[in-house]
């Protein structure tokens, strides 16, 4: 019997809802970089020190519930947890704009890492749930673009309405959309193929062997301990720790360094910390793309975060008195910093099999955050003590050269499902 996959189907009924989901996340966490450019700090009486603390808060809260909301997950419901998640941050993320001392803006901030903590972990997981190996990257992509095309509209969004309402009509206008999509999600998400109506019993069934098979190429591995005991894993979390310290520290201090650097308005200052986004969006679709076609994970990764470390630090060699050759350098690091994003999450899912891949990525993706708390951290307090970005720019060009080296150190199992594309297995019949 020959059954005909509609792999067009999967990608507009699973992509649409994971891509607005991450998307609302993001808006939500970053935000608050353009809050700090526009006066949050004066008016709440926030002094330098405390504001590098602030920005990076989030992922303090981020990173201790990484594990347990990807355990759940993993043994119970994707779709359950994104709803709560969603609900709750979008909550915390409208009542920043409603906060009238530090004490309140601490506690949210922290409380907001911790319901979107779950997110990033569940979402790979879900996607493992719907798409094999051959599409694995391009649909991490989809999900991780929420990502940069979230900060490039943002970054535009923004700073029209501090300029038009100021920082707490911003908090509150980018927040509701968070309470509203999550009845939107409940509604239309599933967590596997067998509970949806718009696929058949023959599809369905298809989707679960390919799936399945996939897993008997995979050894087995007991527990999570013996699962975070594996080298691969320990090297990726090291790996993505100092990944983050860049990505983070770019994506939450971009807005006041070019503010600083160009004297320019929060309007300006909004479009031109939009463009690395814009790229970055491009180059993450080309890179899954290959890194799918290729099926090689590693290559698409660690050469990209060379370049990212390259244009850092020859950004701060220029200096602050060639504004715009030091912008494009920064367009380029934060393009090939997103770039590996796709393949990168592909890699564990293809080492460790599916009782323990999903708290894997937690883990990592939990070093991830606490990367970018010290990234952000660090990255704020040397631009207040040194008054200027260049520091910073030695910072997180020296994190990104240490992450690729280790992802040139790890070697990902060869052992594989040497398979078809989905459609094309379907035609065999199961």
């Amino acid at each position: 019997m020959k059954v005909n996959i509609p792999a067009v189907s999967r990608w507009w009924h699973i992509m649409p809802l994971v891509f607005i989901t991450y998307s609302l996340a993001y808006l939500d966490r970053a935000n608050y970089s353009f809050a700090s450019a526009a006066g949050i700090n004066h008016d709440l009486q926030i002094t330098p020190g405390m504001s590098s603390l602030l920005g990076s808060l989030f992922f303090l809260g981020y990173f201790f519930f990484q594990i347990p909301g990807a355990i759940y997950a993993e043994k119970r419901s994707v779709r359950k947890l994104i709803f709560i998640c969603v609900l709750l941050w979008g909550i915390c993320a409208t009542l920043t704009g409603l906060v009238s001392n530090l004490p309140m803006l601490i506690v949210i901030r922290f409380c907001l890492g911790v319901v979107e903590a779950a997110v990033m972990p569940a979402m790979l997981i879900y996607i493992s749930n719907w798409f094999t190996k051959k599409e694995r990257s391009r649909a991490n992509t989809f999900l991780i673009l929420g990502n940069p095309v979230t900060v490039l509209w943002m970054s535009v969004v923004s700073g029209y309405l501090i300029q038009s309402f100021g920082w707490r009509e911003m908090f509150i206008f980018e927040g509701v959309p968070g309470v509203i999509w999550a009845f939107i999600w409940w509604k239309t998400a599933r967590d596997k193929a067998n509970d949806v109506r718009w696929l058949n019993r023959d599809e369905k069934a298809v989707i679960a062997k390919v799936l399945a098979d996939e897993q008997k190429e995979i050894k087995p591995v007991k527990n999570y301990r013996e699962a975070f005991k594996s080298k691969n894993v320990i090297l990726l979390c090291i790996q993505y720790f100092c990944w983050s310290i860049g990505v983070y520290g770019f994506v939450l201090w971009l807005p006041s360094i070019i503010k600083n650097a160009s004297h320019m308005g929060m309007v300006e200052t909004g479009w031109l910390s939009a463009v690395p986004y814009l790229a970055a969006t491009l180059l993450m679709l080309v890179s899954s793309w290959a890194s799918d076609r290729l099926q090689n994970r590693k290559l698409f990764v660690w050469p990209m975060l060379l370049i990212g470390a390259i244009c850092f630090l020859s950004s701060y060699l220029l200096g602050g008195t060639h504004f715009w050759f030091s912008y494009a350098l920064l367009v380029i690091a934060g393009a090939t910093m997103y770039a590996p994003y796709g393949p990168f999450f592909a890699i564990i899912p293809e080492m460790l099999p599916k009782n323990v891949s999903g708290g894997a990525m937690a883990l990592i993706n939990s070093m991830g955050a606490l990367g970018s708390f010290i990234g952000s951290w660090v990255v704020g307090y040397l631009n207040g003590a040194t008054g200027g970005p260049g520091a910073s720019y030695m910072f997180m060009g020296a994190a990104l050269f240490v992450s690729v080296i280790f992802t040139l150190i790890v070697k990902p199992s060869e052992q594989g499902v040497h398979d078809q594309p989905l459609a094309q297995r379907a035609q065999t019949g199961v």
